[in-house]
C-alpha cells in the first residue's frame, strides 16, 4: 500500500514541476514575473526532478544554467542512492 501512496506522490510532483516549468517558460516568453529558481530546485528536491529536466530539455528552457543541467541530475542521483540506502536497511 506504501509504495502506490509513493507512485501516486511521485506522478502528482512531476505533473506539477512539468506545468511549473512551462509556465515559467511563459512567463520569462512575455517578459513578465517569473517563477523564482529556488522554488523550481526546490520542486526538484521534493520529487519533481525527473519531469522538470526532461521539461526543460524539451522546451529548451534553463538549459544553459549549470544550477539546472547539473543540479536537477545531481538531485536525482543522490535521491534514488538513499532509496537504495533505505531499502537495504528495511
Amino acid at each position: 500500500m506504501l509504495y502506490k501512496i509513493e507512485i501516486i506522490y511521485l506522478i502528482c510532483i512531476n505533473i506539477f514541476s512539468v506545468f511549473l516549468t512551462v509556465y515559467d517558460k511563459v512567463r520569462a516568453v512575455k517578459n513578465r514575473w517569473r517563477v523564482k529558481e529556488s522554488t523550481l530546485m526546490l520542486f526538484s528536491l521534493l520529487g519533481g526532478c525527473i519531469g522538470m529536466y526532461f521539461t526543460m530539455l524539451l522546451i529548451r528552457h534553463k538549459t544553459k544554467k549549470p544550477l539546472f543541467m547539473i543540479g536537477i541530475p545531481v538531485i536525482f542521483i543522490l535521491q534514488l542512492v538513499a532509496v537504495y540506502l533505505i531499502m537495504e536497511l528495511i
